[in-house]
Formats: C-alpha cells, sequence, structure tokens
C-alpha cells in the first residue's frame, strides 16, 4: 500500500523555481530518506503534501486521499516535525506536549512520559527559557506521542547534540518497526544510509535519484556521457539530463543493456561512456554544482563571505576551514579550487 504517492509535482513561486515533475511513492512501513542540499526543494514537497501550500500542477496523495479534499482527515494520521518550530513562549513545556496532544483528541500521556525521559527535556521550563536544541526536542515530542501511522519529519536533527541524536533514531525505528512510516528530509548523507531504507536525492527542484539505499550504495545509478547525434526525449528512465554542444550526459537507472538497445538507433559520434554513480558521487556533484554557483557569485569577495556561503549550503571542501583561507595570502590554493571546477579566475 502507498502512504505517499507524488505524480508529476511542481512548484513555482512566481517565475522562481520550487520543485519540477518530482514523482514519489513511499510505501507502508517504509524509513524513506529524502536527501538534498537547502533550497533544492525538501520543505516546498514536504508543505504540499500537508496542505501547507497549493501545488502550481500535479499531484499529491497521502493514503491515497487527496489533501485538498480531505486535509483534517488526513493530517489525523501525521505527525510533523517541521525544521524550525515555534510554541508559544510563555507556555511552560509540558503544557505544549498537553495541548498538542488535547488537539489531537487523545490520551498521549504515557507515550509522551517516556519520549520526554529519553530525550531529556526539562518539561518545567517556560518555551522562552528553552535552548534551541530543547525547543526541537520538544518539537519531537509533539510530533511523536501520538503514535501517528506516518511521520513526516523536515530535516528533524538540527540542533540535537549527538546522544540525542542516536537516541531520537533509536525511536523512530522502533516506532517503524510497529508501523509507523517515516518520511524524513535531510542534508545529511549518513542519516539517510544508516536508517533509512530507501531515498530520493532531490536537485534543483528534480528528483535526480530514487531507490533503495542499498541499490543507491552499490551504484545503480549511472552517469552516460555521449558525443553524437542523440534525441533525449525517446531515452527511458533519464534524469539530470545536461547538453555542452554536441555532449550529452545523463543519469540513468536501470540495466546496461537496456540503454545500449536505446541507443543503437542514435549516431553515436566517438564516445559512449558509463559511469557507476552510488549516492555519495551523486551528493558530491550536487554540492560540487551548489559549490560552483556560490563561487561564480561570490569568488571576487573577501574569504569571510565565501566562507559563510559555503557553510550555508553544507559544502566541505578540500577538508579545509574556509574561514582561515586569505584570498591574498592563500591565492594558489583558491585558484586551484576554481580550475578544477571550471570556473573562471575572478578579475
Amino acid at each position: 500500500m502507498s502512504v505517499i504517492e507524488i505524480k508529476n509535482l511542481c512548484k513555482y513561486y512566481g517565475k522562481s523555481r520550487g520543485i519540477i515533475d518530482v514523482n514519489l511513492k513511499v510505501e507502508e512501513k517504509d524509513f524513506f530518506g529524502f536527501i538534498g542540499a537547502n533550497g533544492a526543494g525538501k520543505s516546498t514537497t514536504i508543505r504540499i503534501l500537508l496542505g501547507l501550500i497549493k501545488q502550481t500542477s500535479g499531484s499529491a496523495t497521502i493514503f491515497s486521499k487527496n489533501i485538498g479534499s480531505f486535509q483534517q482527515e488526513i493530517l489525523t494520521d501525521i505527525g510533523y516535525l517541521p525544521s524550525e518550530a515555534v510554541f508559544y513562549p510563555n507556555m511552560k513545556a509540558k503544557d505544549v506536549i498537553k495541548f498538542s496532544s488535547d488537539l489531537r483528541k487523545k490520551d498521549c500521556s504515557d507515550f509522551s512520559r517516556i519520549l520526554v525521559e529519553r530525550l531529556k527535556l526539562d518539561v518545567n521550563k517556560k518555551v522562552e527559557e528553552l535552548s534551541f536544541g530543547n525547543r526541537k526536542k520538544l518539537a519531537i515530542i509533539t510530533a511523536l506521542q501520538s503514535k501517528p501511522k506516518l511521520l513526516i519529519l523536515d530535516e528533524p536533527t538540527s540542533g540535537l547534540d549527538p546522544l540525542i541524536q542516536h537516541e531520537f533514531f533509536d525511536i523512530l525505528s522502533e516506532m517503524n518497526k510497529a508501523g509507523t512510516t517515516v518520511f524524513m528530509s535531510s542534508h545529511i548523507l549518513s542519516e539517510i544510509q544508516h536508517h533509512c531504507n530507501k531515498a530520493a536525492i532531490i536537485y534543483q527542484g528534480k528528483i535526480v535519484a530514487c531507490d533503495s539505499v542499498e541499490r543507491l550504495a552499490k551504484g545503480n545509478s549511472k552517469r552516460v556521457t555521449i558525443t553524437g547525434n542523440v534525441d533525449i526525449n525517446r531515452l527511458q528512465n533519464v534524469k539530470d539530463v545536461r547538453i555542452e554542444g554536441n555532449s550529452i550526459s545523463f543519469l540513468y537507472q536501470g540495466n546496461i543493456n537496456n540503454m545500449i538497445k536505446q541507443l543503437a538507433d542514435f549516431d553515436i559520434a566517438d564516445r559512449l561512456y558509463f559511469e557507476p554513480m552510488n549516492i555519495e558521487n551523486i551528493m558530491n556533484i550536487v554540492k560540487k554544482e551548489n559549490l560552483k554557483g556560490v563561487l561564480v557569485q561570490f569568488g571576487g569577495q573577501t574569504a569571510i563571505n565565501l566562507a559563510s556561503k559555503l557553510k550555508e549550503n553544507g559544502v566541505n571542501i578540500l577538508g579545509t576551514s574556509l574561514e582561515s583561507i586569505n584570498l591574498v595570502e592563500d591565492r594558489k590554493l583558491f585558484e586551484k579550487l576554481l580550475a578544477d571546477l571550471e570556473i573562471p579566475q575572478p578579475k
């Protein structure tokens, strides 16, 4: 049974891209990872699923029901954790937990008490007295305490220390084994690899890979590069198409022999290259492209501005902390970086 089904989903904010032709299917009891850089379209997809915003085109169903027509009924069985939760500042944490339970018209006291203990939250403090990490714990408790059929978690571990993160994933694993479907967005690759059974990677609003984590890790996807006269619209199962002159490259998921059969009808000039792509390769491409955009825009500015923008985009390169790079003293390092990424040198 499909718990979430998304077909050709698009969202534009005026002329700005949100998501483009997103197709996803999350089955019952999946622990599904939705991974991408900041601004890739993860939160936009989630907000459409919850009925918080409307799509431009396409469709999305949860429990085989359209969110636009059955929002209240659907949300009854969903626990939602936003990336940044906001509560009434003068309320005590324990009152927020009870208030959330009362809104659902359920007695969640037994499980909420367990969650409070395992996540080590002081519920007698007011919200305004809680640190960001403790507010995140409070949000987790309000999302999980009703033991919903579906959990939708948007960047759930930001602000949590490593020990609490470990406990949090233990709780999610236990709930998943008991029957809860988990849909979790993240920009942290290790979270997806360690905890999810399936994953989709979104890049610039488009899904570039979707498969079991095991197959993604083994490199079921391939980057195909072709030089020649090829009609890309006639090829099946291709994503992330890039055209440069007479060269075309794209991500392909499937049997190589099937792709070769598809290409047999075209005039391949002198190059056909298959590069195995696992989940790390794909994310490195995403980060590299993200970094290129940042460097093109900020390459001529100071190292501090550059470092802050890289940090915002979750990019770590050359194993070096860019806060320490001075673009005058370390000009050679910076120029090498630009050359590696095929970016013109700033004048």
